[in-house]
């Protein structure tokens, strides 16, 4: 009998393995507490134990570099035995009370999913035992975390907000537009993209902001909750824009309910990486724009040309082996084949439609012990992951390019630059520069061939055949 799973998109999900030996995938909560993060003053809050909430506060703390807002009902044995309905209501009065926050994300996690706890019946329940905090929005979210991926909680946490927040109707403003951001995308990627959409004259919303809030920015004091982020008045004025962008075929449902909820028309942009890509996300823009692309944008496009010749003598031919979310690794996979390297093994974290388009073939549900043993039968020479690749790359004698989340062991992967033709620039230099870097390093005693220690012995005289006189032209 074949053994399925099911995400929290509601479609089944073959599972590849019955251990997981190494895992890839980060949880359901942890993905919508970055969805929240990214809206201003928002406080993310899982309905569980504070071990749940203490595994996802460490590894956003490690990957961002920054103080996490991120809180716990703080379940015991007794509470999720006896039901956790109090601990809802006592946490969230907690939190009104002590930091002031504009919106709370309330997240469940396995134990109170197990449980069958009814996040959405507490929060009504909350409403009415205290009217006088109906002011702040309260976002319930089933986030289960022994189901999906972070970028399934991301969207569940996207889709409950959209249906809390953003209202009906409204007159359309011209030029405002919504971006669905995913979960793969970077600080530096929003950056980029708002400059970009703003130069093709729109107002972009973006859905979270998490280049507003997770940037590194130093503030003067320290505040409990999101510092920074999509504002509630921006999420309230959502259903006026003239479209949405979904950055990420993960977020296609939500671009679905600002359309079905409020007659928003939608693109869904799969990719973003690389030089085709991104031409094509250009021509979008421009069609709904109708203004001309920007002219820095030529220029940066003659340059990624140019990185894409330089970098072929390096990484052309070159085997790697993938493990990302879907809508990461479809994006990331293309734009390696565009550039000559060949996809050997491709695992992510759960099911997607774009599991059977994957570029190079069929993407496997699994874990990092499935991407390793995959890389050592298929003979890959680059592991392409997140941090927690770092010990399959030294086993399997290859280097590891850092890449998609968790990334904490190395400085600055929130402000990577991946998307467009000056990201994709980026990407390919590093990735060339990692690979050549493996080479023997030339010094100067290596430029020519060695001086032998020893002179060498001098040549014997020729014996003569007797009779036999040499012809001398000495005098």
């Amino acid at each position: 009998m074949e053994k399925t799973t099911r995400s929290l998109m509601g479609e089944k999900e073959p599972a590849q393995d019955f251990v997981s030996v190494n895992p890839l995938k980060m949880s359901a909560p942890l993905g919508g507490a970055l969805f929240f993060l990214g809206i201003e003053r928002a406080l993310p809050v899982f309905h569980g134990s504070q071990g749940c909430t203490s595994f996802a506060l460490v590894l956003l703390g490690r990957h961002f570099k920054e103080s996490i807002p991120l809180q716990t009902t703080a379940m015991s044995e007794v509470t999720t035995i006896l039901g956790g309905g109090e601990n809802i209501q006592a946490a969230i009065l907690k939190i009104l009370e002590k930091s002031s926050p504009g919106v709370i994300g309330l997240c469940s996690t396995g134990l109170t999913e197990t449980k069958g706890e009814d996040i959405a019946g507490e929060v009504v329940l909350f409403r009415k035992k205290h009217p006088e905090h109906s002011d702040i929005p309260i976002v319930g979210v089933s986030t289960p975390d022994f189901t999906g991926s972070h970028e399934d909680g991301f969207r569940a946490a996207m889709v409950r907000t959209i249906e809390e927040l953003v209202p009906e109707g409204g007159e359309r403003v011209k030029g405002q537009i919504n971006v669905l951001a995913g979960s793969h995308l970077t600080v530096a990627d929003l950056d980029y993209l708002k400059d970009l959409l703003r130069e093709f004259g729109f107002d972009p919303i973006f859905l979270p902001d998490l280049s507003r809030s997770l940037d590194g920015f130093v503030p003067d004091s320290f505040e409990p909750v999101s510092m920074g982020g999509t504002t509630l008045s921006e999420i309230r004025r959502m259903g006026q824009s003239s479209h949405t962008l979904v950055l990420g075929e993960s977020l296609r449902r939500a671009g679905e309910l600002l359309f079905e909820k409020c007659g928003v028309p939608y693109v869904v942009v799969n990719r973003m990486m690389g030089l085709s890509a991104f031409d094509r996300f250009l021509v979008t823009l421009r069609d709904l724009s109708g203004s001309d692309y920007p002219e820095t944008l030529k220029r940066e496009r003659s340059r990624l040309t140019d990185a894409m010749l330089d970098a072929h003598f390096y990484l052309g031919g070159l085997r790697v082996a993938v493990g990302l979310e879907p809508d990461h690794l479809f994006d990331v996979g293309h734009c390696l084949l565009e550039n000559g390297m060949e996809l050997v093994a491709r695992v992510t974290t759960t099911v997607s439609p774009l599991l059977s388009k994957m570029p190079g073939g069929k993407a496997l549900v699994g874990d990092l012990g499935r991407l390793e043993t995959e890389a050592r039968e298929r003979g890959a020479q680059l592991l392409l992951t997140h941090s927690h690749g770092r010990q399959a790359a030294e086993r399997l004698g290859i280097p590891l390019f850092r890449l998609g989340f968790p990334v904490f062991d190395r400085l600055g992967a929130a402000h990577r630059l991946s998307i467009g033709y000056r990201g994709a620039m980026q990407t390919l230099f590093a990735l060339a520069n990692m690979i050549w870097s493996r080479d023997p390093e030339n010094r100067p005693d290596t430029w020519y061939s060695q001086v032998p220690a020893e002179e060498p012995p001098k040549t014997k005289e020729p014996v003569l055949e007797e009779g036999f006189a040499p012809v001398r032209f000495d005098g």
